[in-house]
């Protein structure tokens, strides 16, 4: 599996506006997305730490793929949007182990 993870510094005014849009922006430009098997948003819990946006991948391939796919051209068009101007780090990962504890 190959994450990515993207750590966004939004302000604490924008963060409302920046979660809607976010989140609206996942849910309608990643269905469908070849080899994408998850993504989430986690807002911090404390003051001055940053989004954590996750994609979960089948592969590296996938992931080039899609950035160069209509899908990632649909999620970033709107440079005006809350967070698109804040700064952010993208980082990718190749997953070393998957556990699952069953409940």
């Amino acid at each position: 599996m190959y994450v990515i993870t993207n750590r966004i510094e939004v302000p604490s005014d924008t963060a409302e506006a920046f979660e809607k849009v976010f989140v609206d922006s996942m849910r309608t430009t990643l269905d469908g997305v070849p080899g994408l098997n998850r993504t989430a948003l986690l807002r911090p819990e404390a003051d001055g730490l940053p989004y954590l946006s996750t994609m979960e991948f089948d592969s590296k391939d996938d992931f080039l793929a899609w950035l160069r796919s209509d899908s990632f051209k649909a999620a970033h068009s709107d440079d005006q949007a809350p967070g698109m101007q804040a700064p952010s780090a993208v980082e990718q990962h190749t997953m070393i182990e998957d556990i699952v504890f069953e409940k």
